[in-house]
């Protein structure tokens, strides 16, 4: 007969205030309350939960931070938009606890950063391009300084995803987007042709946008991202790597 003693950890249960802002976020972000409409005071939440009045205030403070919940000067509660910043940062934080490697940040990025591109290339508008074209003097300019050419990569891929015109696309790039910063940022740091490179492949992505080329768009992103991939293997780093221990 198997002894099982040791075998089980402790049960930890769920945090109450966490179960009513867990309930009140399902209903917001499955569109059944809509950014705007009434949640309700903090006393019918109490009576609708069947918990005490700090458990709901604690509930809704998460919710507040999230913007997800707004508190209207008659001390009504309306669903808010979120703040889809925080949520990009809790799934990066996910991602990293999962402890997933640069390969598999490389081929999610492969197929984002390359539909978002294509859909860029058609979609452009001239105030966009105006501002990649901003961004590329500026990346010509700080070209000695790694920290700001990757303050300014990350903002080159943003305007693309603006320039796709493609809300989901944008948002579902924003976790990924967040990893990559740091890889990018190393690479700079430790690979001499790193910049040169990065500078051309943008200077080439633009010209596809200008010429609403997506064929050539897909091109140069594809290039692009393996230029990353092939920089972070000569920063001495392993693709099979946790991304935490970069």
């Amino acid at each position: 007969m198997t002894d099982a003693a040791g075998k089980f950890q402790r049960i930890s249960s769920t945090p109450a205030y966490q179960l009513v802002a867990e309930a009140i976020e399902r209903q917001i972000l499955s569109g059944r309350i809509r950014p705007g409409q009434p949640i309700g005071t903090e006393a019918a939440l109490v009576k609708q939960f069947g918990v005490n009045r700090s458990t709901v205030r604690e509930g809704i403070r998460l919710l507040e931070q999230d913007g997800l919940i707004r508190r209207e000067s008659n001390r009504r509660l309306s669903a808010g938009s979120p703040h889809y910043e925080r949520l990009a940062t809790r799934m990066s934080r996910a991602l990293v606890l999962d402890q997933v490697t640069f390969r598999e940040l490389y081929e999610a990025a492969m197929v984002m950063h390359t539909a978002t591109a294509e859909a860029a290339a058609e979609r452009a508008s001239p105030e966009v391009l105006a501002e990649l074209e901003a961004n590329l003097a500026m990346t010509q300019r700080v070209a000695d300084d790694p920290a700001a050419v990757t303050e300014l990569d990350a903002e080159f891929h943003t305007l693309i995803g603006k320039a796709s015109q493609n809300r989901v696309l944008q948002l579902a790039r924003e976790p990924t987007n967040l990893l990559i910063y740091p890889t990018t940022e190393l690479i700079l740091r430790n690979v001499k042709q790193g910049t040169p490179r990065l500078i051309r492949a943008h200077r080439m992505i633009l010209d596809a946008l200008r010429k609403h080329d997506p064929d050539a768009c897909r091109t140069w992103v594809r290039r692009h991202l393996n230029d990353w991939r092939k920089g972070f293997e000569l920063a001495g780093k392993n693709l099979d790597q946790p991304i935490e221990q970069i």
